[in-house]
């Protein structure tokens, strides 16, 4: 056979040639040629990454796996059997593919593990490189195995093992194969996986020798073709789909994707460096849009190239709408899709309905609870089938529990999802169960955080019973953990059946508004419930994402848009108890931010009954502490005293730490304008202390600006300075109209500390910022600003020229006082 007829006669081979039918597939695999794994197959990955044919090679026998055995536990010096005479030292095996002309980046990566490979001391048995098709696993290896050849001067050995095809390599075949090709005889080759890689390893002894063995399916494969003990300057590079852990004595690698300066350079070395320099935002966005997938990046690249007319940017917009990405990323026979179907077609029915229905999920990330509710199965059972999809590299897992898809693979999982029998009734019911355990957990957030806030009681029924949380710390943890795949569910979810969920899940999730951590995010989810909920004619569900969305634009300065989203919300549904109260109440926090001071007391008064009539007493608490804001800003500072103590009398018995930071705060700003300053420091304090422990950095810099004004009324300058500088570091509620407050009591700070410099440079951003916002500017900013400028205000009266939510300025949060 012409297979047979070039057996041995590789780049330093000399080994006999074999005579009988049955070693046929064993001559093929010594050439280095694939194992059958599918008719017509071609090995993707090297053939991109180094340009050599793949001959597909048929009726291979299929892998059995061999008895359970140790890892690189075979025979040792004392019972290994001895070399075949006919063996000579003259037999060098040279099998490597071509070496990869064009390998690009993993610089370190090569440098660590060539110094791995230089010295015997530090030398691994085998080095086992993991992860998805297409990630360059072959490209690294081969480029490896090259540059180290020279250190291993008696030979290198390869072979495709099938792993990633429906019918891996036998190791009894590639052991035959390898035998023949380090010289020994036929005569002399046994039959049987044990009694060959004995022999196998007794030929390798007192040899250096580099095997490669590449796209392996498991260490049960891998482990007869291993060399052990008695050779110790002999080693094995692997690549694998499979992570194999249970491989002993292996040095893991799992492969990641290209960092992009890297994936760049691959692109430009394709498509020729001026080419490329020229457009190299498009580039980016090409190589973006494949994920930094080598293999993706190469066919990109390919049909660039040999597409003259074409630019960059006329790939880029191609590569930009994620339905057709895959089906793009095709050049010729080759295409990203079909290497991961190799993967997919591997699949057992439960591991395969869970790659689909996980491709769902929106997010960066999945958590092991919520992959259990989109599966509907316990988390121990999800647990075992996310652990075996990424052992065989469908999935990441980053950090213990949280699990996530590269993004080209998470297409293909959608697409695969899409395409099933049963594809649409599948997809709502995985989404549906994903939206219930969101939905749960946050009201049980929700309801931790505000005890005797009813609004949980007005939510949709769920499915899920949520997560539980020993400590309030744990719950904020978890909502701030799992913000970006909450939020990303959301729109989703705006059909028939789910659409009033995602509107409860909004108010569920309020504090990802007020803590700032989200705030485009939110407002594009919420508008996305907002349109669906309007298109469908849903008055309630389009009446509490209004009251959301102007929630969260009230907290970043956005007054017209707050007003307008609130009283929207209060004529679709004035009579739903939810809105009735929190759109009210915004509503009087907003009114009152932009001086309308009836108005504000109208809609305070219409929350607070509202509260009162629905048994709410947090809802209570925060009315009772927005209507002392208002009495302090309209000089009724006795009464806002005692307002301002009623709400905070509510907090403490209901026990909730931030909501009580709310109260302390509203409470002290009450006793500053009061005069009553050592009593508003402690307030103040421990108000800090407690938003910092509640990781609302917004407040904490809140609780520092009105410490700042509380010293600078105390006559401490050098403490104000301190805390504005905070309150600036940290930014605030209520977007520019607080940054112009910070650094208006930062100059006033500035300036009665002596450093008038500072505090000139702080005016003249503040007049910019005024003039930015289009608000009349303050008389006092224009004498600071002067040559002559006055000094500090008296004490008595040191808010001129920051009026914030007395006249100008960010209105408050609904459910707390106003910042």
């Amino acid at each position: 056979m012409a297979g047979d007829e070039r057996l041995g006669r590789q780049e330093g081979s000399t080994g006999s040639v074999p005579d009988q039918c049955r070693h046929g597939e064993e001559a093929s695999l010594a050439l280095g040629e694939e194992p059958d794994s599918a008719p017509g197959r071609t090995r993707l990955e090297l053939e991109l990454d180094s340009g050599r044919g793949a001959d597909v090679v048929r009726e291979l026998r299929p892998h059995v796996p061999p008895r359970p055995a140790t890892a690189l536990s075979r025979p040792t010096a004392a019972n290994r059997p001895r070399r075949p005479l006919a063996d000579t030292a003259a037999v060098r095996p040279a099998q490597l593919p071509a070496a990869v002309a064009d390998f690009t980046g993993r610089e370190d990566l090569v440098r660590k593990l060539s110094d791995r490979l230089a010295t015997s001391a530090d030398r691994p048995a085998a080095i086992a490189i993991a992860g998805i098709g297409g990630i360059g696993k072959t490209a690294l290896a081969v480029h490896l195995a090259h540059t180290a050849r020279h250190r291993f001067p008696d030979g290198q050995l390869y072979v495709d093992l099938g792993g990633s095809g429906p019918s891996p390599a036998d190791p009894e075949t590639v052991l035959g194969a390898f035998l023949r090709s380090l010289g020994t005889p036929d005569a002399a080759i046994p039959d049987g996986t044990e009694e060959r890689a004995a022999l196998y390893r007794a030929c390798l002894e007192d040899r250096r020798i580099l095997v490669l063995l590449d796209n392996a399916c498991d260490a049960a494969q891998v482990r007869p073709l291993l060399p052990d003990d008695g050779a110790p300057d002999c080693v094995a590079l692997i690549t694998s789909r499979t992570h194999m852990s249970d491989l002993g004595h292996a040095h893991p690698v799992d492969l990641d994707a290209m960092r992009p300066p890297e994936a760049f350079a691959l692109f430009a070395q394709i498509v020729g460096q001026e080419r490329a320099t020229v457009e190299r935002a498009e580039v980016m966005d090409v190589v973006a849009a494949c994920s930094y997938l080598p293999l993706a990046i190469r066919i990109a690249a390919s049909r660039l190239a040999s597409r003259r007319t074409w630019t960059v940017s006329v790939l880029a917009r191609k590569l930009a709408d994620e339905r057709r990405r895959l089906d793009e990323l095709r050049a010729g026979d080759l295409a990203v899709k079909a290497t991961f179907e190799l993967g997919y077609g591997q699949l057992d029915p439960a591991q395969a309905r869970a790659f689909r229905l996980l491709g769902l999920a929106g997010g960066p990330d999945i958590s092991l609870p919520a992959a259990g509710a989109v599966l509907g199965l316990d988390v121990a059972e999800t647990g075992r089938l996310l652990t075996s999809l990424v052992d065989i590299s469908l999935l990441e897992s980053a950090v213990p529990g949280r699990y996530r898809f590269h993004d080209l693979v998470r297409l293909y999982a959608r697409a695969c999802a899409e395409r099933e029998r049963r594809a649409v009734a599948e997809r709502e019911e995985a989404l549906s169960r994903l939206l219930d355990f969101y939905l749960a957990t946050a009201a049980r957030v929700y309801a931790l955080e505000r005890p005797g806030d009813r609004m949980v009681e007005h939510l949709e029924p769920t499915g899920h019973p949520g997560l539980l949380f020993e400590t309030s710390k744990a719950a904020l943890d978890w909502l701030f953990a799992e913000a970006d795949c909450l939020l990303a569910c959301v729109p989703k979810c705006t059909g028939e059946s789910t659409r009033r969920r995602t509107g409860d899940l909004l108010l569920g999730a309020l504090d990802l508004a007020e803590s700032g951590a989200r705030p485009r995010q939110y407002e594009t989810v919420a508008q996305a419930v907002c349109d669906a909920a309007h298109t469908a004619g849903d008055s309630r569900t389009e009446a509490r994402a209004r009251s959301a969305l102007g929630h969260l634009y009230s907290f970043t300065g956005r007054y017209g848009h707050a007003e307008r989203e609130l009283r929207r919300a209060l004529e679709l549904d004035g009579d739903d108890p939810v809105v009735a109260s929190r759109a009210s109440n915004q509503l009087g926090i907003v009114a009152n931010g932009l001086g309308r001071h009836e108005d504000a007391e109208r809609y305070l008064g219409q929350a607070l009954e509202a509260f009162r009539a629905d048994a709410n007493e947090a809802g209570e608490a925060s009315a009772l502490a927005n209507l002392s804001r208002l009495h302090v800003s309209r000089g009724r500072t006795r009464t806002g005293v005692e307002l301002a103590e009623q709400g905070l009398a509510i907090y403490r018995r209901l026990g909730a730490p931030l909501r009580l930071a709310n109260g302390m705060y509203t409470v002290g700003i009450a006793l500053t304008r009061a005069h009553r300053l050592e009593e508003a420091s402690v307030h103040l304090t421990e108000a800090l202390d407690l938003f910092r422990e509640a990781r609302q950095p917004l407040w904490e810099g809140m609780a520092h600006f009105r410490l700042a004004e509380m010293h600078l009324a105390a006559q401490r300058p050098s403490e104000a300075v301190a805390h504005a500088e905070q309150s600036l570091a940290l930014g605030g509620l209520g977007g520019e109209w607080r940054r112009f407050s910070f650094l208006t009591v930062l100059a006033k700070a500035l300036m009665a500390a002596g450093q008038r410099t500072r505090a000139q440079d702080c005016w003249r951003q503040a007049q910019a910022l005024r003039e930015r916002l289009g608000s009349p500017e303050p008389e006092e900013v224009r004498q600071l600003l002067s040559t002559s400028a006055p000094d500090l205000p008296a004490a008595t009266d040191p808010y001129p020229g920051h009026r914030d939510a007395y006249g100008v300025g960010p209105p408050l949060t609904e459910s707390d006082p106003w910042t």
